[in-house]
């Protein structure tokens, strides 16, 4: 299904370069201040381009999803200093940059990504390609020529005045190269975070990702604050229309919504010329021999055909299927599992083995874990012998390729004591007051703050921020990043095993990357992610 088109107001703008906190140790703001902020602005369309990442963009798609800002998904990569933004305006060229972002991907190693402009040379198709060149004008020649190819009429020039030494010299080179080689032009922010406020965070993050005190960054930090959503009265003023207008002309393109994604669940394990829910049928009576062998009571049976009714209807027949293939695995290798969680309410559960609550025992409520009201999907645990989860996890990558297979990710946050290190390293406070103040906070404490019960025991001061005691206002400082890079993003990890089957190729869905183990491969969304699009996860 297409998104109907969303035309834009002349008056407005599009801000089409924008990272969030989810290109880590980069973006300053979560993918929901910026969105929140931006309509604020009155801007028409905001387009999230982590580097090369869609990681953050579920969360965006969620925060824009009941407001009139329109969300364009795109991804941000870096090469040979040159700058390559790609939008996605319909959902094949949504599946083509998944595509290109998992090569990129799984060319390099954890949390990296290479990208070679002979990637580029096929399967973007449809995607739309803003670049920003490095200013080197004979490579910029030769790459200009290869980029037009590529992409043909979907390419533009990134103008993006950030008000530095190089701002007007920058802009110059751009219109004659726009001019030399016919590529419209068009204006963006290079955003890194939602106000201009937040770039002490910025800088701090910078020194974290480059393991040096701020004051020892130098080059590595940018030379002003302008990489935030900036008013629309700034930026008639930076800007010419022309390139206001562009803007919206690419943003009226683009009308792919994270809403058109359909998941199909695989199909493998159901015999030729047999319906899914026959099949599971089958072996839910199979089961049922087993667990009742001296007959079904009436009341079991009433909620076995209740229960197959209501997973047909929301067609979660493969589903439990894949679980049903999974736990007879486990058992045929002699691996202990056990099912558990709200699918103990589950007779269905029960005769295929997954969970030992005996229906004839207690009192089950299904509508605790399947419910057409709620409209969420299912989700059943099942605990593998620790010493023999990996045997489950490679008989899943075995069994539908690791195109179809990956695990979910679950995202790495900063805590509190993770928060006070880095920041306090990035700040160059002596790492001696920084280990006293961790061991003398009480974490379970919940009636007052890190910081009060710091300032209780003369550790730290902030009661002057502005004071010309130096220490004051650092201590101020640091409290207050502390307390704002709580929660942020740190890194993606793999989920303990929770895995996304697909029917197809599953990077046309999301990008997968590889894991810090060997042989383990996720995906770059987690757990509540994948429940805000309704996708299921086993």
């Amino acid at each position: 299904m297409t998104s109907p088109v969303q035309f834009i107001n002349t008056h407005t703008y599009a801000e089409l370069h924008c990272i969030s906190n989810f290109t880590f140790l980069r973006g300053a703001s979560h993918p929901e201040e910026l969105v929140e902020r931006a309509i604020t602005l009155g801007y028409s369309a905001l387009a999230i381009t982590d580097e090369c990442s869609v990681a953050g963009v579920v969360r965006a798609h969620v925060a824009a999803r009941d407001s009139n800002l329109k969300l364009i998904i795109g991804s941000e990569f870096r090469f040979q200093n040159n700058v390559l933004v790609l939008l996605a305006p319909n959902r094949k060229a949504y599946g083509q940059l998944c595509r290109l972002i998992s090569l990129c991907r799984k060319k390099a190693e954890k949390g990296q990504y290479t990208l070679q402009l002979s990637d580029l040379e096929q399967g973007l198709s449809e995607c739309l390609a803003l670049w920003r060149p490095e200013g080197n004008t004979n490579h910029d020649h030769t790459l200009a020529l290869q980029l037009t190819h590529y992409f043909k009429d979907r390419l533009w020039l990134l103008v993006e005045r950030l008000l530095d030494h190089q701002d007007q010299s920058l802009r110059d080179y751009t219109h004659k190269l726009s001019q030399c080689f016919s590529i419209p032009e068009v204006a963006a922010g290079d955003v890194h975070m939602h106000l201009m406020s937040r770039q002490k965070l910025q800088d701090v993050l910078t020194a974290i990702r480059f393991g040096s005190p701020v004051n020892q960054t130098g080059k590595h930090l940018y030379s002003n604050g302008e990489r935030y959503l900036r008013t629309l009265k700034k930026l008639q003023r930076l800007y010419t229309q022309k390139l206001l207008q562009e803007t919206l002309n690419i943003a009226n393109r683009c009308r792919f919504s994270l809403d058109e994604l359909k998941y199909e669940y695989p199909s493998d394990l159901v015999p030729p010329k047999m319906s899914a829910i026959d099949y599971l049928t089958q072996r839910v009576n199979a089961g049922e021999v087993i667990r009742f062998p001296d007959g079904t009571p009436k009341t079991v049976k009433a909620l076995i055909e209740k229960e197959l009714q209501l997973i047909e209807a929301l067609h979660y027949e493969h589903y439990f299927l894949t679980i049903d293939d999974i736990v007879r695995f486990a058992r045929s290798q002699n691996i202990l599992c056990q099912g558990r969680g709200s699918a103990a309410n589950s007779v269905v559960c029960y005769c295929l083995h997954i969970t030992e609550v005996d229906p004839t025992k207690v009192t089950l409520l299904f509508e605790r874990f399947i419910s057409k009201e709620r409209n969420e999907p299912p989700d059943i645990d099942v605990d593998f012998e620790h010493e023999r989860r990996e045997e489950v996890i490679q008989y899943i990558y075995q069994k539908y390729s690791r195109n179809r297979a990956a695990l979910t990710a679950t995202v790495i946050t900063y805590r509190s004591k993770s928060a006070i290190r880095e920041v306090g390293k990035a700040l160059n406070i002596d790492l001696t007051l920084i280990e006293r103040l961790l061991s003398a906070v009480d974490w379970r404490d919940s009636s007052l703050s890190w910081n009060q019960q710091a300032e209780e025991k003369g550790i730290i001061n902030t009661a002057q921020p502005f004071s010309p005691d130096k220490n004051h206002s650092l201590m101020h400082h640091f409290v207050e990043l502390v307390d704002t890079i709580r929660g942020f993003p740190r890194h993606l990890s793999q989920h303990v095993g929770g895995f996304v089957i697909s029917s197809g190729p599953l990077d046309q869905l999301v990008p997968i990357e590889n894991a810090s183990m060997p042989d383990r491969t996720i995906i770059q969304w987690d757990k509540d992610d994948l429940e805000a699009l309704g996708l299921l996860k086993v």
